[in-house]
């Protein structure tokens, strides 16, 4: 019996990555050992005390009810305590934040509340794939602003303010960015904030990656005039290591955060109370845990521009983030023929920049989320291929 999708769908293909790793799966099962460097999915754990947290009460009778759709109080005053701290940001827990079950959903939700059919959203290229089709299964019309390494990775404003603008309601956002580990500074942001009043646009902030190797995490929402025009997207998965205990927020107004919540509530019952006291005590720890982290991770990166050398690729070393963004030697005609050579060759799988929209197409991205010795067996196996 044929049953066809639903119009929301047929644009809409499988998630690369989700393809991806059923072929990874069926040359491991062939014996490849393939060693894989393209998903950001933290391979360290949480805190012990997040853990030890989870347990204790996962471990109460009472705690495996449903929960608020707005979460603990608990959790929305750890969220706002922590935005004040690192972020200089003062939030009302009671009425400006609205933990998520991971920011993706978040995603998903604030174009499900505001995009319906004959609206536009501007979207990154290169970007976050989930912007664009979740702009499409809200019914919209997504469109590309293209970013250039010679500005930084920064959307020309200037451009885009020449454009016909007048269906567009939503900007998508994400600094620093993935998949460039572009940063983006003050003045901008009050250029972009600037720019949103200008042209009644809602920005939309996608913000996991503020603690992975920067020296200072921002938020766009410490900036005068922000809350008027945009709302924030921001996840412990990267920032504390659970990207499978799906915990994130949304922030922003409260009307903006009550008229989400009317989508959310139809969506789910809750995050699981243990998950949110844990996702508490992880936001209550102090900055030796991201100096660690980040320690870590700079080690790492080493390793990353060890291998992208024994590529031949250039790269730019003030990038940050979870990942490391680089350009493709001559010879190649696009990532994903590097990418696949790579894979074939030496059984290392690499991002092709090409997922992220057309501006990625002469660019590979590689993962910081595995050991040193991990990284070294990639540069061996690559430095000695064919």
């Amino acid at each position: 019996m044929f049953i066809e999708v639903a119009k929301r769908l047929q644009h809409t293909e499988e998630y690369y990555f989700s393809k991806k790793l059923r072929e990874i799966d069926e040359l491991n099962k062939n014996g490849a050992k393939v060693i894989n460097l393209g998903i950001g999915s933290p391979d360290l754990p949480p805190h012990p005390t997040v853990i030890e947290t989870l347990n204790k009460y996962a471990s109460l009778p009472s705690a495996h009810a449903y929960q608020s759709y707005k979460g603990l109080p608990a959790l929305r005053s750890a969220i706002a305590s922590w935005y004040n701290k690192y972020y200089a940001v003062t939030l009302n827990p009671d009425t400006e934040i609205l933990p998520l079950i991971g920011s993706k959903e978040g995603i998903m939700h604030i174009c499900m509340t505001y995009l319906q059919e004959g609206d536009e959203a501007l979207i990154p290229n290169p970007g976050y794939p989930t912007y664009s089709s979740a702009v499409r299964l809200a019914g919209a019309t997504g469109v590309p602003y293209e970013l250039e390494e010679s500005r930084g990775w920064l959307p020309d404003l200037d451009a885009l303010a020449k454009r016909d603008l007048s269906k567009v309601k939503l900007m998508w956002i994400n600094y620093p960015h993935m998949p460039t580990g572009a940063k983006a500074d003050k003045d901008f942001f009050v250029r972009l904030i600037a720019f949103a009043k200008a042209h009644h646009i809602l920005l939309c902030h996608d913000n996991p990656y503020s603690f992975i190797l920067t020296e200072q995490p921002s938020s766009l929402m410490s900036i005068e005039g922000a809350k008027e025009v945009s709302l924030e997207l921001n996840s412990l998965s990267k920032s504390s290591n659970m990207a499978g205990w799906r915990v994130g927020m949304l922030v922003g107004q409260q009307d903006r955060i009550n008229e989400i919540m009317r989508f959310k509530s139809n969506m789910d019952s809750g995050m699981f109370l243990p998950l949110q006291m844990a996702a508490a005590a992880a936001l209550a720890l102090d900055t030796d845990w991201y100096k660690d982290l980040n320690e870590i991770y700079r080690s790492r990166r080493e390793k990353v521009y060890q291998l992208l050398r024994a590529l031949n690729c250039d790269f730019n070393p003030s990038q940050v983030g979870l990942f490391v963004w680089a350009k493709i030697p001559s010879g190649y005609s696009d990532g994903y023929q590097l990418s696949d050579e790579i894979l074939k060759q030496a059984a290392v799988f690499i991002t092709p920049g090409g997922i992220f929209g057309s501006a990625g197409n002469s660019y590979i991205r590689v993962s910081l989320c595995t050991t040193e010795n991990v990284l070294q067996e990639a540069i061996d196996r690559i430095t000695t291929k064919g």
